[in-house]
């Protein structure tokens, strides 16, 4: 069988071990990246397509004959037409629980980041104000501790729960919202979202992106939030709306926000949360996931995924 990676570079830089993925199958082609007009060429005599972000959809699936398998080397499989996957009944196969202690770290090292003013205290000894100082030391920019906050998580899967987790050790009070999803069960007593957000001093949020969750943080759910409060973004860009996030730190209603995605990606200059004058905004080029040994963990699982369906039993195979 004939394998194609379309976007290796997106993964691996040099730093990862390729030969576990290199036995999954006994023949590779390794494309650094795939732009989308190159896209039908490369998969067209492919039997097994690997991507991380380059789109497949219905035309271009459609110009794959061969095609029997989909690794995504990630969780999210928004670039991917599960459905008409599911038509030919090519299994979409993505990586799952590989990268959680690197994005929850990435959560608090945002949200540290924030409480601390970390940003802020070392643009002022750049710009020379703690030599310049009367005291030994700067108190400009008022220090929060995280211990007694209130965190709220939107998501209760490996994310949200390791995130939860890592809250507690901080001394911080954990909610989980309620599920958004429209099965969820009369028993699942946790608060409805906006009942939560009046009550928390962080949000967090671990949920993937749909139709039903896009913008999900908007104009009137930020009003809802306390006056200081802190939100973290560390799943997708499209979960937050980014002129209502602007405007409600500029306003000084939100106390501070730290964003790890924004929608596209990467975003044009002119994208609404690039602008140099939002105050208390931390910004991140989408690495939460990116630490060497959860990118090693993408590879394996997707070498994985190929060997489970080689077996006939596919594992981590995505629904539409």
């Amino acid at each position: 069988m004939k394998g194609v990676f379309l976007d290796l570079s997106t993964v691996d830089r040099g730093d990862l071990d390729l030969e576990p993925l290199h036995r999954a199958l006994p023949e590779w082609t390794l494309f650094d990246t795939t732009r989308p007009r190159e896209t039908a060429d490369r998969i067209r005599e492919a039997e097994v397509v690997v991507t991380n972000k380059v789109a497949l959809d219905r035309n271009l699936l459609a110009q794959a004959p061969r095609l029997q398998l989909i690794c995504a080397a990630a969780t999210g499989t928004n670039n991917i037409d599960i459905g008409t996957a599911a038509e030919r009944e090519i299994p979409v196969c993505n990586a799952r629980d590989y990268a959680t202690d690197s994005v929850t770290q990435h959560v608090f090292a945002l949200l540290l980041t924030l409480v601390t003013r970390i940003d802020a205290y070392r643009a002022d000894i750049r710009a020379g104000r703690w030599s310049a100082s009367d005291q030994f030391c700067l108190l400009d920019h008022p220090v929060r501790t995280l211990a007694g906050m209130h965190l709220g998580i939107v998501g209760r899967g490996v994310l949200g729960e390791a995130t939860g987790r890592l809250a507690e050790a901080f001394g911080m009070q954990v909610s989980f919202a309620r599920s958004l999803r429209p099965d969820v069960p009369a028993t699942d007593n946790r608060p409805e979202l906006d009942d939560l957000l009046p009550e928390i001093d962080v949000l967090s949020l671990h949920l993937p992106l749909t139709e039903s969750t896009r913008n999900l943080i908007d104009a009137r759910r930020l009003a809802r939030m306390p006056a200081g409060s802190l939100l973290i973004n560390t799943a997708r860009g499209g979960l937050v709306d980014p002129e209502a996030l602007a405007q409600s730190l500029r306003a000084g209603h939100l106390g501070g926000a730290g964003i790890d995605v924004l929608e596209p990606e990467p975003p044009p200059p002119g994208h609404p949360l690039l602008a140099p004058d939002i105050p208390n905004l931390v910004l991140t080029p989408h690495t939460a996931w990116a630490a060497r040994g959860a990118r090693q963990n993408v590879l394996d699982e997707v070498r994985a995924n190929i060997e489970a369906f080689l077996a006939g039993r596919p594992r981590n195979v995505v629904k539409p």
